[in-house]
């Protein structure tokens, strides 16, 4: 691993960059929540689901949720475990208040593709957040028969506490209160993804702060964004730095930090974990 000590010039270029912006739109992937200790392999993984390991023989958590279930008691027992640990659990490492801390007392939102819900968990505002691609805490029809989602945590912690043998009581599955569906997860996959009015709500605020700050001083700090979705995050911070000449582009991802030429002098871009990096600064 390349030593924090290589960065100490570029952790002070954004801890200046931090401090003097007129604004920070914060950009976050799923490696930030990886950095948090929101691991899908390993031992957390084979710690919770050792039942559906052995039956199935699954690799991590992620796939196993793709994994086409023989009926609705299986499927939930597995998403209502995936569900509870990874959004009313909290992450072991204290990444996000770390981010919090840091931001706090300045003018900032969040624009997320993560959906564990780990930014109000550590304290940031709900008014200050987009979560662009759903949140694990709420259900929505099936169909969709309805532009509406349902909050989860009373249900999923049931089903968690009395399934047995990879099943939960069939009572439990949630179905539709419009059309008597079978609900399912509120995640961006295809085009039944259901955007509510909360969506719409959180995306306007996200273009009104980019339409007020479009031409101050904004940093763009982007964290553990990949390259599964580069144009919801990582391509319009890259155009609205380049289109601002006093925007700040900071990107913190371990193993792919990066900026285009065009931006080079306006770019701070640290190739280390997001964690490490933030508790320093």
């Amino acid at each position: 691993m390349t030593s924090t000590k290589v960065y100490s010039a570029e952790i002070e270029s954004l801890k200046q960059a931090i401090e003097e912006a007129d604004a920070i739109l914060i950009g976050a992937g799923a490696g930030l929540s990886t950095s948090a200790g929101f691991i899908y392999t390993g031992k957390r993984f084979e710690e919770s689901f050792k039942d559906f390991i052995d039956k199935y023989h699954f690799q991590d958590m992620y796939s196993g949720g793709f994994y086409p279930f023989p009926c609705l008691e299986e499927f939930w027992a597995y998403w209502s475990r995936y569900v509870y640990i990874n959004r009313y659990q909290k992450p072991p490492k204290p990444v996000y208040e770390d981010l919090y801390q840091l931001v706090k007392d300045k003018n900032y939102f969040v624009l997320t593709t993560n959906v564990d819900h780990c930014f109000q968990k550590a304290g940031f505002s709900k008014e200050r957040l987009f979560y662009t691609q759903g949140d694990y805490g709420l259900f929505q029809c099936s169909g969709p028969c309805h532009n509406k989602t349902y909050d989860n945590e009373k249900v999923i912690k049931e089903m968690v506490e009395k399934q047995r043998f990879l099943r939960i009581p069939t009572e439990l599955i949630p179905k539709c209160p419009k059309c008597g569906k079978p609900m399912t997860m509120n995640l961006r996959s295809d085009d039944t993804f259901v955007q509510d009015d909360g969506w719409y709500k959180a995306a306007h605020s996200y273009q009104a702060f980019l339409n007020q700050y479009k031409d101050k001083k904004i940093l763009f700090l982007e964290l553990g964004v990949g390259s599964n979705t580069p144009v919801i995050i990582k391509y319009p911070f890259w155009k609205y730095t380049m289109e601002n000449s006093k925007a700040i582009y900071a990107c913190i991802n371990f193993g792919e930090a990066f900026a285009p030429r065009e931006i080079k002098n306006q770019s701070i871009c640290i190739n280390e974990d997001i964690g490490s990096i933030l508790s320093q600064l």
